[in-house]
C-alpha cells in the first residue's frame, strides 16, 4: 500500500523499492495500529524486510512493551488549547503584528472551462471538513486558546482583468501583494482565496493560509480534497470523502497530555545531550554584515542535477544502507563546513509529524523542525561522512517529537535579533509524481508566478526528486547575499556532489570546489606580475622629484614635504 507496488516479498528491501524516512514513518504507524507496539524507526533500516520486521515486532510484543496512547475525539464545550508549535507562532504574532513571514501563498493558472460555482463549493467543502480552517486563537486568563467557528460560505472575491492592459503583470501584482497580505490570528479567517479573471478560459486562483494551521503536508491534503470535491460538484454530485475521525484540536489536546513527564524528559534528555557544545551560529561569510532588523526579503536561485549523478546518488545510497536525504544532506553540510571553516555543522531540517496515522488526512500545523548535528573532524571520506549523518538522523527522527520551540526554551539559548536560534540553515528532500498536480475536470492547472516572498533562515536548501532527477531551489536572504555568490555557492554544492557519486572512498577535503573555468578566472587575477625597475628607493625618489618636484611627497600632522 505504501509503496505502490502490486507485491512486495518477505526478504524484499524496504528502500530498494523505493522506501524512504517518510514512508518509513508511516510504516512505524501502521505496525503502532496493527500490533500495539511502538517499533523505533532505526529497526526499519536495520531489518528492511518484512521478514526482519517480524521478528523486532514479535520481540517487543513478548517483552510487553506497549504503544502510546491514540488520539481521541474530546470535548468542545471548554477551552481548547493550542500545540506547542501553534504556540510558538502565536507568540511571534504578538511581538511582530503584521509579519507576512509564515504566510503561505500559492497561486495556480487555471485554463479551460472553470465551473466557478463548483470551485466555491470546493472551498467551502474543504473548510466544513477541517475545523482547523475555522479556527482562530484568542487569549483567555491570559493564555491563547483555540476557538472553531461553525462552517460558513467562504469568500471567494472575483477580480475581472479582462480587457485590461498587461492583464497578466497586473495578476502578477495582485499576487505578491495577497502573499504578504497580513492575517488576524484573533477574528481570521485564516485561508482566504481569490479568482483572477484573465479571459472567458483564462483564471488565476490565489488561496492563501497561515502557517498556524497549515504545513506543506497539509498542502497535499488540499490539492486533493479540492480535487475529489470540484470533481462531484461539477458533475452535480455529492462528493464521498471519508469521514475524519479526529481533527487538529484533538491532537492538540493529546501531544499536551501524551508530551509530558517521562517522555518528555527523555527526549529533552537526548536533544540537551546531542546539542552540547554546539556552535550557535555556522559564520558562512556573507556579502553584507549581519544586522539586526534587517529585511527579510527572500531570493531564490533554482538548478538542476545531471541525471546520471542523481542517478548515481541514489546507487550509493542504497549500498551504504542510507537514504537519498542523508546523502544529500552530507554534502551540503561538507559543503557549509568548507564555507564557514568549522568543523561541527548545525542544519535544521523540516519533518512532517506525522508519526501517527490519525493525522495522516488532516489539514493543520504539524510539521517539525530536526536538528541534525555533523562533525567533520578527521576529514572523512564521503562514505564515512554518509555513515555519520546516518547516525544523527537517526537519532534524531526517534526523539522528533519534542517541538522545536520547547527544545529552543529548554537549551537556554542566548537570543539574537540578527540570527536564528540553534541554526540559520536548512536542508529539505521533498518527493513530487504526476499525482501531486491539482486536478479540476478538463482544466489545464499550472503554477503561476512563485516569488520567494519572506526568507525565515540564512539559507534554506530544498531538493527536490522526481525519480529521475534531481532539481534545487536555494532561498536566501536578499539582505545577506548577492545573487552571483549563491550561484557561485550552487554550482559548488554540485561540484561535491558529483564527486561524491565518482568516488566515494575520496576524503571530503581532497575535492576541489573550483571548477576548472574558476580556477583559471582566479588564476588570471592573481596574475599581477609586473616589470620593476632595477633601481634603488632612494634612486626612484630622485626620478619622481625630477619629473614632479612640486607633488606631495610626504605629509604628517598637517605638514607637508614636497618631492
Amino acid at each position: 500500500e505504501l509503496l505502490q507496488v502490486e507485491r512486495v516479498g518477505v526478504e524484499d528491501d524496504f528502500f530498494a523499492l523505493g522506501g524512504h524516512s517518510l514512508l518509513a514513518t508511516q510504516v512505524i504507524s501502521r505496525v503502532r495500529d496493527a500490533f500495539g507496539v511502538e517499533l523505533p524507526l532505526r529497526a526499519l533500516f536495520e531489518e528492511p524486510t518484512v521478514a526482519g520486521l517480524a521478528r523486532r515486532i514479535e520481540a517487543l510484543l513478548g517483552d510487553g512493551v506497549g504503544a502510546a496512547p491514540p488520539i481521541e475525539r474530546v470535548g468542545r464545550e471548554g477551552p481548547l488549547p493550542l500545540s506547542f508549535a501553534q504556540q510558538r507562532l502565536w507568540v511571534v504574532d504578538r511581538l511582530e503584528p503584521g509579519s507576512a513571514a509564515y504566510n503561505m501563498p500559492g497561486a495556480l493558472r487555471l485554463r479551460g472551462g472553470l465551473d466557478v460555482a463548483a470551485l466555491r463549493g470546493s472551498l467551502d467543502g474543504l473548510v466544513r471538513r477541517h475545523e482547523a480552517l475555522r479556527t482562530v486563537f484568542v487569549e483567555q486568563d491570559g493564555a491563547p486558546v483555540q476557538v472553531i467557528h461553525t462552517a460558513a460560505p467562504m469568500a471567494l472575491p472575483v477580480v475581472d482583468l479582462r480587457g485590461v492592459p498587461e492583464a497578466e503583470q497586473e495578476a502578477g501584482r495582485l499576487c505578491a501583494e495577497e502573499a504578504v497580505r497580513p492575517f488576524d490570528l484573533g477574528r481570521g479567517p485564516l485561508l482566504r482565496s481569490m479568482l483572477v479573471r484573465l479571459g472567458g478560459a483564462d483564471h488565476v486562483l490565489l488561496i492563501t493560509l497561515h502557517h498556524v494551521v497549515s504545513d506543506g503536508w497539509s498542502m497535499g491534503v488540499l490539492v486533493r480534497e479540492i480535487s475529489a470535491l470540484y470533481a462531484a460538484y461539477s458533475q452535480g454530485e455529492e462528493p464521498c470523502l471519508p469521514e475524519l475521525a479526529v481533527q487538529y484540536a484533538d491532537y492538540a489536546v493529546w501531544q499536551r497530555g501524551w508530551l509530558s513527564g517521562g517522555v518528555l524528559e527523555a527526549q529533552i534528555r537526548f536533544w540537551k545531550e546531542k546539542l552540547a557544545g554546539a556552535p550557535p551560529l555556522l559564520d558562512i561569510p556573507t556579502d553584507r554584515p549581519r544586522a539586526a532588523g534587517r529585511s527579510a526579503r527572500a531570493a531564490s536561485h533554482r538548478f538542476e542535477l545531471p541525471a546520471v549523478v542523481s542517478r548515481e546518488l541514489r546507487a550509493l545510497s542504497r549500498r551504504e544502507g542510507a537514504t537519498l536525504f542523508m546523502t544529500l544532506l552530507a554534502a551540503w553540510q561538507a559543503l557549509l563546513g568548507r564555507y564557514a571553516g568549522q568543523e561541527d555543522v548545525v542544519v535544521g531540517s523540516p519533518i512532517a509529524g506525522r508519526s501517527r496515522r490519525e493525522t495522516e488526512g488532516l489539514v493543520g500545523f504539524f510539521v517539525n523542525m530536526l536538528t541534525l548535528r555533523t562533525e567533520l573532524e578527521g576529514d572523512p571520506t564521503w562514505r564515512e561522512l554518509v555513515g555519520r549523518v546516518r547516525e544523527g538522523a537517526l537519532g534524531a527522527y526517534e526523539h522528533q517529537e519534542l517541538p522545536f520551540e520547547k527544545l529552543v526554551e529548554e537549551l537556554e539559548v542566548e537570543r539574537s535579533l540578527a540570527h536564528t536560534p540553534v541554526f540559520q540553515v536548512t536542508f529539505a528532500l521533498e518527493r513530487t509524481t504526476a499525482r501531486d498536480g491539482l486536478a479540476l475536470g478538463d482544466l489545464t492547472v499550472e503554477r503561476f508566478g512563485g516569488g520567494a516572498g519572506v526568507a525565515k533562515f540564512d539559507l534554506d536548501l530544498t531538493l527536490q526528486d522526481d525519480g529521475e532527477t534531481l532539481t534545487g531551489a536555494l532561498v536566501y536572504q536578499a539582505a545577506l547575499w548577492d545573487a552571483e555568490t549563491i550561484v557561485r555557492l550552487a554550482g559548488h554544492l554540485e561540484v561535491l556532489l558529483e564527486a561524491m557519486a565518482a568516488d566515494p572512498t575520496r576524503r571530503i577535503r581532497e575535492v576541489p570546489l573550483l571548477r576548472e573555468s574558476e580556477r583559471l578566472r582566479l588564476e588570471g587575477w592573481n596574475a599581477t606580475a609586473a616589470p620593476y625597475p632595477p633601481a634603488c628607493v632612494h634612486e626612484l625618489v630622485s626620478a619622481q622629484a625630477a619629473r614632479t618636484p612640486g607633488a606631495a611627497a610626504v605629509v604628517f600632522r598637517g605638514e607637508t614635504l614636497s618631492y
